[in-house]
């Protein structure tokens, strides 16, 4: 899937993104509330997670703008506050889950998979298609026609980040931080040389997938 996070506590917040990209999801960490509304009418997020207390907008004022803005995805809150009319407020502003500080993050990766099993709406961007190809993102699955395409969790996230982003060039810094984090000590010639890994499973005869690599900027994928 692909989740935006909003969270101050910057340990938190690196914890929860690790975490989750380590279960193959593609993961965007805001640490403020300023332009999270913004940033989830503008990608297709299929989850979103708020701490209810963050600087610029409380994750509850968030959600129920997101509610009322249209947005059909789950929402988790993270938060402190346990008192029931608390509760009682967080789900009422549009929150399908609540999650109470502190928490086991098994616990958390459990609540998100299960937002991914809501039946409210299908989540749109559940499965993307492209060419011959199918990218089922809860399955962390690809198939080209009947075929299954063996990918790793990286090459999982980094074709579905491509995806996403499909025809635009998706920066090197860009993709070094969403699938490896922040602080992780990857090169561009790693990385380089993990596209062409991904090259060879999805570049085969017939194809009409083609990741092209931008000279100094990035990657983009060509449908």
């Amino acid at each position: 899937m692909y989740v935006l996070v909003a969270e101050d506590d910057q340990k938190l917040g690196k914890l929860i993104t690790h975490m989750l990209k380590k279960e193959a999801h593609t993961v965007d960490w805001f640490e403020s509330g300023h332009d999270v509304v913004e940033s989830v009418q503008a990608s297709a997020y299929d989850a979103v997670i708020l701490d209810w207390m963050m600087p610029g907008e409380d994750g509850v004022s968030i959600c129920r703008r997101l509610r009322e803005a249209g947005y059909a995805g789950g929402i988790l809150l993270l938060t402190a506050r346990d008192a029931l009319d608390d509760r009682v407020c967080g789900l009422d502003a549009g929150a399908d889950d609540y999650l109470v500080k502190p928490f086991e993050f098994a616990e958390l990766l459990a609540r998100v998979r299960a937002l991914a099993r809501r039946t409210r709406t299908p989540l749109v961007s559940d499965t993307i298609e492209a060419g011959d190809f199918v990218l089922h993102c809860t399955e962390h699955t690809l198939r080209q026609n009947d075929t299954v395409i063996q990918l790793t969790p990286r090459e999982f996230q980094l074709l579905e980040l491509l995806l996403r982003n499909r025809g635009q060039v998706v920066p090197r810094e860009v993709i070094l931080e969403r699938i490896w984090g922040y602080d992780a000590d990857i090169s561009s010639n790693t990385l380089d040389a993990f596209v062409r890994l991904l090259r060879k499973k999805i570049d085969t005869s017939g194809s009409h997938m083609l990741i092209q690599n931008v000279r100094g900027i990035g990657y983009r994928l060509e449908v």
